[in-house]
């Protein structure tokens, strides 16, 4: 098992920064790849950003590329979402997950292991 859990998120003005953090603890050996989602009330937990824990690979999804930025510290067990130019459209619940089977990398269902979530509102 993974435990992750999420700190960092905010109220900010639109075109203002943010950085989220994801810690992880336990089995962090077994991780693969680490995700950021985000989820509005309503509709469905959407992808943002991966990394994979033991490889240089970034993925993004178009929304938030050049203005997110992820990153990690593996002497930390720590996952970054730097979140710059924000929009009040990136409201939303953020997660961490952690992928430890190898699958694609932008669906819910490839993440075992999730965190609280932290909540980012951007207003206008």
């Amino acid at each position: 098992q993974v435990q992750l859990v999420e700190s960092g998120g905010g109220l900010v003005q639109a075109g203002g920064s943010l950085r989220v953090s994801c810690q992880a603890s336990g089995r962090t050996s077994d991780v693969i790849r680490l995700g950021w989602f985000r989820q509005v009330p309503g509709k469905e937990r959407e992808f943002v950003a991966a990394i994979g824990w033991n490889t240089d690979y970034l993925f993004y999804t178009d929304a938030v590329q050049g203005r997110f930025a992820i990153s990690k510290d593996n002497a930390k067990n720590t996952a970054y979402l730097q979140m710059n130019s924000l929009k009040p459209e990136d409201t939303a619940v953020y997660y961490c997950g952690v992928d430890v089977t190898g699958g694609n990398y932008y669906r819910v269902d490839a993440y075992a292991f999730w965190g609280q979530g932290t909540q980012v509102t951007v207003s206008s």
